[in-house]
């Protein structure tokens, strides 16, 4: 599988991080992270994006327009914007494709991939909702980090394993994150 992994400037740069760490090592990833998203990351994690490991992972700049995900001959099977900026959904919603990220994004769309957009923010907007809407009915998968209370987490991290464990099956990535409804 060829997996796509874009960090944007949204709240929640940890769950991304979280979710590229407990992926599968055979899951062939390209990511990349917005510049919003190395501002988050400091600000939250007090992390660089040069922490990451980088030999499981490819990792592009936002600028790099001309990286091999931004065409279809490419061959990626699915992406996941986590977490999703409003200003990237937006621009999603709209066809802008300005950087790497909303490039990709364009691509995978025509191509009729498996998308999951996890967009971080509380409340949303009418005009966020409007844009999700239309991004559903296009068929991307809406997924924000919403907890299901049903599979009794107890900690923090039982917590992010949960919401990542379903991103995964979202994206046909098996795992055992979190306790299904039996």
């Amino acid at each position: 599988m060829k997996l796509i992994v874009a960090i944007t400037g949204a709240s929640g740069v940890n769950l991304g991080l979280k979710f590229l760490e407990l992926l599968p090592k055979d899951i062939e990833t390209f990511i990349v992270f917005s510049k919003s998203a190395k501002i988050a990351l400091k600000h939250e994690n007090n992390l660089s994006q040069k922490t990451i490991q980088q030999e499981h992972f490819t990792i592009y700049k936002e600028n790099q327009i001309d990286a091999a995900i931004a065409s279809g001959s490419f061959g990626a099977d699915a992406m996941i914007i986590l977490p999703c900026s409003q200003n990237t959904l937006a621009k999603c919603a709209v066809g802008i494709a300005d950087n790497l990220i909303t490039r990709a994004f364009s691509v995978m769309l025509k191509e009729r991939k498996n998308i999951v957009l996890a967009p971080r923010e509380l409340p949303y907007s009418p005009i966020a909702l409007e844009n999700m809407h239309k991004l559903s009915t296009l068929g991307v998968t809406i997924a924000p980090p919403v907890l299901g209370y049903y599979s009794q987490q107890q900690t923090l991290e039982e917590m992010e394993n949960f919401l990542i464990g379903k991103w995964f099956d979202l994206l046909n990535i098996e795992n055992n994150l979190y306790k299904r409804w039996e």
